[in-house]
């Protein structure tokens, strides 16, 4: 057996300076830990006292001991853990071991009862209630003490304790006998330190993170521990805050801010899970809040902005983060702001304070200069969004955002005297000679210019409403930030004029835009310049690019685009991704008109030794894409020919290249390649890809694709292959490699293997390339049309998810508009084990044809039903389908969840093909979710009697608005668009299917005419048919057919 002075010994030698005694010693533990009694010794020294060691070495030892006694028990304690490795103590052993790591808990020293907390929790995760049902008493029992020492063990052990081990039903229990304990400590300012209270706020709201977790299984139960428990620690809170904050942050101890962290942290739970429950406090509430920001802007003006001093560190010996009070206290009133709550303390006279401390807030800290003057990469992302790291400075702004957004107008006419007022004292303190003269004016610019597109729309509705502008921007970019530019001493300052001006370069006259422009460009060129204000230009350059005319940037963008090509071999990381996306805009300007061969050339290369060096990088490889396509699509004679000159050869080698691990590059190149397909044939590229380009691409391209398993390759290649089809289908069909095998061979032999695959994603997009090849190379394809067509109703068999299902189906429906009656003798007469294809086809299309997604996909399938119904085929009218759901009296007004489907199974009702056919073209008309509403006006749905099951169900917000009921002719498109909205299709470049019959023909009337037909002639038996429609169904049809 382990004694605990053999295991003492062991761990003495751990921490010896020898690393032989050191590494002997840890192999020998490792052995030690395999007795079971060994957890035990250890758990006696953690609580052990010993007199013959001096405090460090007394304080190092049971740290050891400790850390060893978590590593026991994660590995030895029980099978419960991931991480056991067997040899599990007794029940004996295990009751002593808990008892001393308990009473570890009220140790002298905070480190071990940090350390014992964390064994208790882990131990807790397994024994908790079962093996340890006493635990949770004795916890509440420590709590009560007056040791503070007992009560900081305590609260460490609950922090984790609410979040992760009490169940559904553990919790109300739990927090009524805790909940009082916890109020007490808070109020307990003489014997409890304020890192102690600070925990006890932080299990309040964890307790009301577990209530909101539980409400829908006990509502009552939340609702009344809601209605009892928040009040009384709203008002504590209320209470608190109130207190000068100022009290906190004086002399070396600063502890004190931890408990307002924690309240403002909780008030923002509170607010987000039971925001009722908060509202009676919030007038309040925010007054305190705005007085925090206030009374600690001077602590933080000292601390932050002149670093005069150091932040004093904890009674624990942390840094004591008092920006994180400020971040809690914004976030707090952003999300008031963000829920639309007291409305008159946003619009009172408080908005102009809080606006103005958060100008005061966001201001650039010394911390923030020093790391953006050296790292540029950290510079570019604390201006993006989506890059920077959480700050003050980011919760600022994001408040003024919810204030923009709540209020625009009375915002931006508050931000317009703020920024004056910087103005205007910026100028004051710069001629006292104080060096940080810029920050406030920085900051000022930054606010306004983050909400420049808001501004801009807040300037425009005013305007058009007949009042005057809120904010004078105009003013600003020409008698302010034009002096800002020449301040080449404040190169943040000078830099944030730059993108000020390009935020809002909409509103600058085309001289004034040139000249901002051609100062950016300078600066840029300059070899001297910083990196925050050569960044900067760069931004400029950017937002010029996308936010001014043509006309302002024609003179300019030869000149940037060669000064961006040699950028992009210099930079990393998020400067890199700024150049990238800075070429990307430059080379759209005017369709790259300007572009000469020689330039295109050399951005070319640039851009693809860019890409050779970070095809790795997710971010990047979206922008590469871009930049090729706009600069082979340019609009000069040449360029498309220069581009696949200099980028098809290393691209080709790439693909074939390209290790089994090294997909990425492959498919990455292969989508470079369809960049340069795209471009083909647009402004005036010339006829087809050119001469030789799919002879140059096409064994590189089948090589990769025909030994690759990447899906995203093969999804790429799919859709380079596509478009290639699209472009010029004559280079595919006539190359042959050496062995005489066609480009179509290859084409469709990729196809047979990816139905043949499992795996789905890669065949996604195959259905469009099917359509394509059908489209243009029809003849070619004839031949082999009935084998291919069998694959893939074969297929449907065992297709899972629907956009697959969609990639199999759509074909056929484009064969149906065009050779219906071939196409269903071929399908009546195919066998797919047992069963005709034409039955699989249409048993797969109607389960599926409700979740087809895009514009030319629904057209195409809603055309071809009408043409199925319409022929009147006899295989048709007797096959039978799925029908609508059978709603049962267990399943009703009940959330199926996986295991009540697997209990009660959903059931369908069997309907005819022409029923089914019928339901989906109805459901076509109503889609968009309106319940069977559309198309027929509200009152006549008053009375209506619905049969699908949700009686019960109400609106969360109320009945709908009148003018939500729109009639058929507006919404009688896919998914509740317009079928003649010609503006869908804008976002797709696939021109044939813009041009496509289908997507040209006027569907409302199409629509139209085949019901009154179907009804007039009682195609299918429609007279019977109606009767087996539900009621709205049926509306819909009689206003179709009563429609003039």
């Amino acid at each position: 057996m382990a004694s605990p002075a053999e295991v003492a010994d062991v761990l003495s030698k751990t921490l010896s300076s020898d690393p032989n005694t050191r590494m002997s010693a840890e192999l020998k533990l490792s052995e030690l830990l395999a007795r079971p009694e060994i957890g035990l010794a250890l758990s006696q020294i953690v609580i052990t006292q010993d007199a013959d060691m001096n405090i460090r070495q007394m304080s190092l030892f049971r740290h050891s001991a400790n850390i060893v006694l978590r590593k026991y028990v994660r590995e030895r304690w029980s099978p419960y853990f991931p991480t056991f490795k067997g040899s599990a103590p007794n029940v004996e052993v295990k009751n002593q071991i808990r008892q001393a790591v308990f009473h570890g808990l009220s140790d002298p020293a905070r480190k071990i009862r940090t350390l014992c907390a964390h064994a208790i929790s882990s131990i807790a995760n397994c024994d908790w209630p079962d093996e340890w049902p006493d635990l949770l008493t004795s916890l509440i029992g420590l709590l009560s003490s007056n040791s503070p020492e007992s009560v900081h063990g305590a609260m460490q052990v609950f922090t984790e304790f609410i979040k992760s081990d009490l169940t559904e039903d553990q919790i109300l229990p739990v927090l009524r006998d805790l909940l009082p304990v916890l109020l007490s400590i808070l109020g307990s300012t003489e014997t409890q330190t304020p890192l102690t209270r600070s925990r006890t706020v932080s299990v309040f709201r964890q307790c009301v993170i577990s209530l909101f977790m539980v409400k829908d299984q006990h509502p009552q139960a939340v609702k009344e521990a809601i209605a009892s428990v928040l009040p009384v620690w709203l008002e504590a809170f209320k209470v608190l805050l109130n207190i000068d904050p100022r009290q906190d942050v004086q002399g070396t101890k600063w502890d004190g801010i931890a408990v307002r962290i924690q309240i403002f942290k909780t008030l923002d739970t509170i607010h987000t899970s039971f925001p009722r429950a908060v509202v009676p406090y919030l007038p309040n509430l925010l007054a305190a809040s705005l007085n925090h920001l206030n009374s600690l802007y001077p602590t933080f003006e000292k601390y932050y902005l002149s670093s005069s001093e150091t932040i004093p560190r904890s009674e624990e010996d942390e840094p004591m983060e008092f920006t994180q009070l400020i971040t809690s206290v914004l976030d707090f009133v952003s999300a008031i702001a963000r829920g639309g709550r007291a409305r008159e303390w946003f619009t009172g006279e408080t908005s102009a304070a809080l606006i103005s401390s958060i100008f005061n807030y966001i201001q650039m800290t010394d911390q923030d200069e020093e790391e953006w003057a050296n790292n540029a990469n950290a510079f570019v992302a604390q201006e993006d969004d989506d890059l920077a790291s959480y700050s003050v400075r980011v919760a600022g702004l994001d408040l003024l955002t919810c204030l923009m957004d709540r209020t625009p107008a009375k915002t931006t006419s508050t931000c317009h005297s703020v920024i004056q007022q910087a103005v205007s004292s910026s100028d004051q303190v710069r001629s006292a000679g104080k060096k940080d003269w810029w920050r406030p004016l920085e900051a000022a610019l930054a606010a306004v210019g983050s909400q420049a597109d808001t501004v801009q729309e807040c300037i425009e509705d005013e305007i058009e409403s007949g009042r005057s502008k809120p904010i004078d921007i105009e003013s600003l970019l020409t008698n302010v930030v034009p002096t800002i530019l020449g301040q080449n001493d404040c190169p943040f300052l000078q830099g944030r004029g730059f993108v000020f001006a390009s935020q809002y370069a909409k509103l600058l006259p085309v001289q004034l835009a040139g000249q901002y422009l051609d100062a950016a460009i300078q600066v840029i060129e300059a070899s001297d310049a910083s990196i925050p204000i050569k960044v900067s230009a760069v931004k400029a350059v950017h937002n010029f690019c996308t936010g001014s005319d043509d006309s302002a940037l024609a003179p300019f963008i030869p000149r940037i685009a060669k000064d961006l090509g040699p950028f992009l071999l210099v930079t990393s990381e998020d400067t890199l991704s700024l150049v990238l996306e800075t070429l990307a805009v430059v080379v759209e300007v005017d369709k790259g008109k300007w572009l000469t061969q020689e330039l295109a050339s050399a951005l070319v290369v640039s851009t693809l030794e860019v890409w050779t060096k970070n095809n790795k990088d997710p971010i990047f490889l979206s922008i590469f894409p871009d930049i090729i396509n706009s600069i082979a699509a340019a609009a000069t004679p040449g360029i498309y020919e220069t581009v696949v000159q200099q980028a098809m050869p290393p691209l080709c080698n790439a693909i074939s290249s390209a290790t089994p691990g090294q997909g990425y590059i492959s498919g990455s190149a292969i989508e470079l390649v369809g960049a340069i397909v795209r471009a083909a044939n647009v402004n005036g590229n010339g006829q087809g890809l050119g001469d030789n380009f799919f002879s140059m691409l096409a064994p590189h391209l089948f090589k990769c694709l025909g030994e690759v398993e990447d899906r995203d390759v093969l999804q790429n290649g799919i859709s380079c292959l596509t478009l290639i089809v699209r472009k010029d289908h004559t280079q595919l069909l006539t190359w042959r490699d050496s062995s005489g095998q066609s480009g179509l061979d290859y084409v469709l032999r990729l196809v047979a293997r990816i139905l043949q695959s499992e795996d789905e994603s890669a065949g996604l997009t195959i259905g469009e390339l099917i359509i394509h090849l059908l489209r243009r190379a029809g003849d070619a394809v004839v031949p082999v049309l009935p084998e291919l067509l069998h694959a893939m109703v074969m297929r449907m068999l065992s297709a899972k998810t629907a956009s697959f299902v969609q990639s199999l189906v759509i074909p056929f429906t484009f064969l149906l508009n065009n050779q219906r009656d071939t196409v269903l003798s071929l399908l009546e007469e195919m066998n797919i084990h047992g069963r005709t294809g034409l039955d699989v086809l249409i048993q797969t299309w109607c389960e599926n044809a409700e979740t087809f997604q895009g514009f030319w996909p629904s057209r195409s399938s809603t055309m071809a039903l009408t043409q199925l119904f319409m022929s009147e085929r006899p295989s048709l009218q007797t096959l039978t389908v799925k029908g609508d759901i059978v709603i049962k009296p267990e399943t009703k007004d009940v959330i199926m969840t996986r295991s009540r489907t697997k209990a009660t199974p959903t059931e369908f009702t069997n309907v005819s093909f022409p029923v089914k056919a019928i339901k989906i073209l109805l459901h076509e008309i109503q889609s968009g979710g309106e319940a069977a509403t559309i198309g027929a006006s509200q009152d006549e749905f008053k009375d209506v009697d619905s049969d699908d099951g949700d009686d019960d169900w109400a609106d969360a917000d109320g009945g709908g608005k009148e003018e939500e009921f729109e009639f058929l002719s507006e919404l009688i498109g896919p998914k509740g668009m317009a079928f003649d909205n010609d503006d869908i299709l804008e976002d797709s470049d696939d021109e044939d299917l813009k041009g496509d019959s289908i997507s040209q023909m006027d569907m409302q009337s199409h629509l139209t005419t085949f019901f009154r037909e179907s009804a007039q002639r009682n195609v299918n038996h429609f007279s019977s048919i109606m009767d087996q429609l539900s009621t709205e169904e049926s509306l819909v049809v009689k206003r179709i057919l009563n429609q003039a």
